[in-house]
């Protein structure tokens, strides 16, 4: 099983690239497409187009748009391309499947990319607006504190104290809200969403117009993991899809499906799937699309458990930005925040790989994708 997760980026890079021509075998025609990094030639996007005869369906997988995600991402990937992919029809059915959208921030364990922007908050799909989110900026004092980071003992009895300044005097929906929505104007805070497109959302947006141009339905799974209940995967999905959770909980076969809104997961602003839905609507009307992600929750999704998760971000971007008073301390942090997005333990693992194989298995059986 641990096979299945690679250490490294180098590692995950190879045995996509080793795995192409196992795909290759059924959809002849395939291709390998590679965009190196402008200012990192050495890493890069990678994308593999295997188009079938007859372009009727496509089936889109995603990974690393948060660069440490891509580790689960890329065990998630390689089960697709092994137990997946052999049973789509290639006759009508192609695959486009993304390796790390995000490569720089795979290759360095962090979740943002070489910019310090989070990309999925960059799918904005007219205008970045700096105006969003003003309370990230009111609860600096809690999420961006301006100092090397101490020890990690100390360090956490100081953020429990913001913490309960900030649930005091804001409440816990403002400062949900305030941490995970994502913002446009504090460029060395986390989900900084950037002013312009990134390199990588450029990338992708090409990929996604070419798909809506060639195929009539397009079905895109991107992983992610870090929310929502320990051992449960949940399935994603935009809220300007119109169908309901409990409804595609019963049409995947699927226990745990969310939107992504306050209600129900959280809101976003810049959201990779919800762009594409936009994209859809307002130039591709008449083509159809699912896009979801799947969420492997890690911590947990009780209070402390997110607040939790809260402390990790807080304490890596404050090591990134600031330092930290002794290697030590450092060390205590990068590993929180690995254990947040990429958990050792292997009754996780292996719980991961169960949910994904029957959310695979749901929704290309409930679009007869799966050759009977």
């Amino acid at each position: 099983m641990d096979s299945l997760f690679p250490e490294s980026y180098d590692s995950s890079r190879a045995r996509f690239l080793r795995d192409v021509e196992l795909v290759r075998a059924k959809w002849p025609s395939s291709r390998l497409e590679t965009h190196p990094l402008k200012n990192f030639p050495d890493l890069s996007i990678d994308w593999l187009w295997a188009e079938p005869r007859k372009k009727e369906n496509l089936v889109i997988i995603t990974t690393a748009e948060h660069g440490i995600e891509g580790y689960v991402g890329s065990a998630m990937l390689k089960i697709f391309m092994d137990e997946f992919a052999p049973q789509l029809n290639p006759e009508n059915t192609g695959v486009l499947l993304v390796h790390t959208i995000n490569p720089w921030g795979m290759k360095h364990h962090r979740k943002v990319n070489e910019n310090s922007v989070d990309l999925n908050r960059n799918f904005v799909y007219k205008d970045f607006d700096e105006k969003i989110n003003p309370e990230f900026k009111e609860l600096g004092y809690l999420l961006t504190p301006q100092r090397p980071a101490r020890a990690f003992f100390l360090e956490s009895l100081s953020f429990w104290g913001r913490v309960i300044r900030a649930l005091t005097t804001s409440g816990i929906s403002r400062v949900s809200t305030a941490t995970l929505l994502g913002q446009h104007h504090t460029p060395k805070g986390f989900y900084y969403g950037g002013t312009q497109y990134e390199e990588g959302t450029s990338v992708l947006m090409e990929l996604y117009r070419k798909a809506l141009e060639d195929y009539e339905m397009v079905i895109q799974i991107d992983i992610h993991t870090g929310y929502g209940p320990r051992n449960q995967m949940s399935i994603i999905i935009p809220p300007v899809d119109p169908i309901a959770s409990k409804d595609a909980a019963e049409k995947f076969k699927y226990p745990l499906v969310q939107k992504i809104n306050p209600e129900e997961f959280y809101a976003i602003n810049g959201d990779m799937g919800e762009y594409y839905y936009l994209l859809r609507n307002d130039q591709f009307p008449l083509k159809n699309i699912f896009i979801c992600g799947f969420e492997f929750g890690t911590v947990g999704d009780s209070l402390p458990a997110r607040i939790r998760s809260l402390r990790a971000m807080v304490f890596e971007n404050q090591l990134h930005w600031n330092g930290a008073v002794s290697e030590i301390a450092a060390n205590a942090i990068r590993h929180e925040f690995k254990e947040l997005y990429f958990p050792a333990d292997e009754e996780w693992r292996t719980k991961a790989i169960a949910d994904c194989k029957r959310a695979f298995t749901g929704i290309l059986s409930a679009y007869n994708l799966l050759l009977q």
